[in-house]
């Protein structure tokens, strides 16, 4: 029997994704900006430290490498029904330059993962025990990526470029049957936006608490307008303009998870390197500094997001 080859004539491309991102840029970011930071509330509430869970991202890319050399494919249900997964071998140089980590703050950090328990040495070997999946486990993230992509793949049928739209169903049925390839590219996606905020910003705690003021006054600055446009004029209107549409440090701390103190100190912080400003009442809200860094850095995140969902897109329609 004859295997049916995907027609190329109906692949995504990333240009198609970017295309979109670019000029309908005020229907998905509201979107997607709110998702991310669900994501990074997560990331933190899960060792109350972003540097461990970015070492666990590391080693787990590192380990969706080796099955994908060796043409391994596992299910959602196959990777997190074993009770260890072994992973790549752990070299602090690697992992320390890759993820922008001082080599002796990389080994502290993974002294405290045997600790917990989160990984084990069992002979020559490393492991993830599953004791950890409760942590790691993405059926949320699965789920709301799904969902997003779902509304995406409308966006590209009312731009012809797609003949029928996908559906959240569908799009997470396929995430979990590719599990291993998916996520592989999943956190090669969400690695580097990581990384390149906290070189902007010095640290992760710093970005966290400035992306939930970007959020809460992009939302709250578009709540009575639905008008459309693109990049360009969005960022202008919501995300570096001066409506007054603030959000108070104990907030920032509940949605986050992040103590307040510490979230009280980094927006002093934020504010004295123009990252935010505050008013009278307390409120933080964005200033329109570092707008050509942040931009960069946005773009880049658009690129990888669409890259992301082009494959993604491209395993449903094969």
């Amino acid at each position: 029997m004859n295997k049916v080859l995907p027609e190329l004539k109906k692949q995504i491309h990333v240009e198609d994704l970017i295309n979109i991102f670019e000029h309908r840029y005020s229907e998905v970011s509201p979107i997607w900006m709110p998702m991310q930071l669900e994501w990074l509330n997560n990331v933190y509430r899960t060792f109350h430290d972003y540097e461990k869970f970015m070492i666990i991202m590391h080693l787990i890319v590192k380990t969706f490498e080796f099955y994908s050399l060796n043409f391994i494919k596992l299910t959602y249900e196959e990777f997190f029904n074993q009770n260890e997964i072994e992973i790549a071998k752990i070299n602090i140089m690697e992992i320390s330059k890759s993820l922008n980590i001082p080599k002796e703050t990389t080994r502290r950090k993974i002294i405290e993962l045997e600790q917990l328990g989160t990984i084990k040495k069992l002979n020559k070997k490393i492991i993830i025990d599953r004791s950890t999946w409760p942590n790691i486990k993405p059926q949320d993230t699965i789920r709301r990526v799904s969902r997003f992509l779902a509304i995406i793949s409308k966006m590209l049928y009312e731009e012809q470029i797609l003949s029928e739209t996908i559906s959240s169903q569908k799009l997470s049925e396929v995430s979990k049957e590719n599990f291993s390839h998916v996520w592989k590219l999943y956190y090669e996606m969400q690695m580097p936006m990581l990384l390149n905020f906290k070189k902007i910003h010095g640290n992760l705690e710093s970005f966290h608490v400035w992306g939930i003021c970007v959020v809460n006054q992009a939302l709250n600055s578009k709540r009575n307008d639905n008008s459309k446009m693109d990049k360009e004029g969005f960022l202008e209107k919501y995300i570096f303009s001066s409506d007054d549409t603030g959000i108070n440090a104990m907030s920032i701390s509940d949605i986050t998870g992040i103590p307040r103190a510490t979230v009280t100190r980094k927006l002093n912080k934020l504010v004295k390197n123009n990252f935010l400003k505050v008013t009278h009442k307390k409120h933080y809200l964005t200033a329109s500094s570092h707008q050509y860094e942040l931009k960069n850095v946005q773009k880049i995140n658009y690129m990888n997001l669409s890259k992301f969902a082009a494959r993604v897109f491209n395993l449903c329609i094969s």
